[in-house]
């Protein structure tokens, strides 16, 4: 079969359509970008970090350079990587002044015994293995500064209202080459958050999770509410029991809905190669790319295709 990756800009409630046309624009690039690599390299774990790097350098998207402010305006990360061969996996939480985290997270999955450092852990991590460790303030742009003024006067005036939906949400990808499959997320959070505060995105099975026994995930929407019903993990357990890629990403993220009345968004894939992709959002912007075809959409029960040169 065709190697397959699929990516996602992040679930939430976008209501500007030219930013949702920007943030369309950005997951085509991301997914030519990782399929390009995917294919010359004929690597899972290339692939993926080069299509998750795209959108962490991108400031449309919420991870690395884009990422929203926590409380004292600082941009704190999570980002993780997983391989469904051998269950490797490698995240990183509360990180600061690194461009791409999500090649730090893999720098942990296959350079430590752990699959999680955070804070000044993993800082001290980057710096012995020869990240670039930024300046303070480095990552946090105008339009993020912007967006926290805004939240904290809400805030002040009471007028912020708990609907479960960011307007910016996390950004992942999966990953398909000869029946094996891989996943990897990154995020800034969400907007406002507390200090310190770790996401779903860091946690494998919640966030991030990858086996060749049944898929690949990688989940954005309402972090905290994902990380109560591992929702990557629940996705795989429905494939195992015969779902299909779809299926299973529907059943899971309604679910969730359901139960803890909050939105989120899944790009599945299954290690017969099906693609799933679902989210209970207003919007959520996917791209994927098969061959020379590329595929993507952004709002409900759109599907348009291109062709690749």
């Amino acid at each position: 079969m065709e190697p397959i990756l699929l990516v996602h800009g992040g679930a939430g409630f976008i209501n500007d359509d030219r930013k949702a046309t920007e943030l369309l624009l950005g997951v085509k690039e991301a997914a030519k970008a990782g399929y390009k690599v995917l294919k010359s390299k004929n690597s899972l774990l290339d692939g993926l970090e080069e299509a998750v790097r795209v959108m962490e350098d991108n400031e449309i998207f919420n991870a690395g350079l884009g990422s929203v402010l926590n409380l004292d305006g600082e941009v704190e990360m999570d980002a993780s990587i997983m391989l469904g061969s051998n269950l490797n996996a490698g995240g990183v939480t509360v990180v600061k002044n690194i461009k791409n985290p999500i090649s730090l997270a893999r720098r942990v999955m296959e350079k430590t015994p752990h699959f999680l450092l955070a804070g000044e852990g993993a800082l001290k991590f980057a710096k012995r293995e020869g990240f670039e460790i930024l300046s303070d303030g480095a990552l946090v742009t105008e339009a993020r500064k912007l967006m926290l003024e805004n939240y904290k006067k809400k805030l002040a005036e009471k007028k912020l209202t708990n609907t479960g939906e960011a307007e910016l949400g996390t950004v992942g990808a999966v990953a398909f080459l000869n029946g094996q499959v891989a996943a990897a997320t990154s995020t800034g959070g969400y907007e406002g958050k507390m200090v310190g505060r770790c996401s779903d995105t860091s946690i494998i099975g919640s966030g991030t999770y990858a086996d060749d026994e049944s898929g690949a995930v990688s989940t954005t929407g309402h972090g905290d509410s994902i990380a109560k019903v591992c929702l990557a993990h629940d996705i795989c357990k429905e494939m195992e029991a015969g779902k299909s890629a779809q299926e299973a990403t529907e059943i899971c993220v309604n679910k969730m809905l359901k139960r803890l009345e909050n939105t989120a968004g899944a790009i599945t894939l299954s290690v017969k190669g099906e693609i799933g992709i679902a989210f209970s959002s207003n919007r959520m912007s996917w791209a994927y790319q098969i061959g020379n075809m590329l595929h993507f959409g952004i709002n409900k029960n759109e599907h348009n295709v291109e062709i690749v040169n």
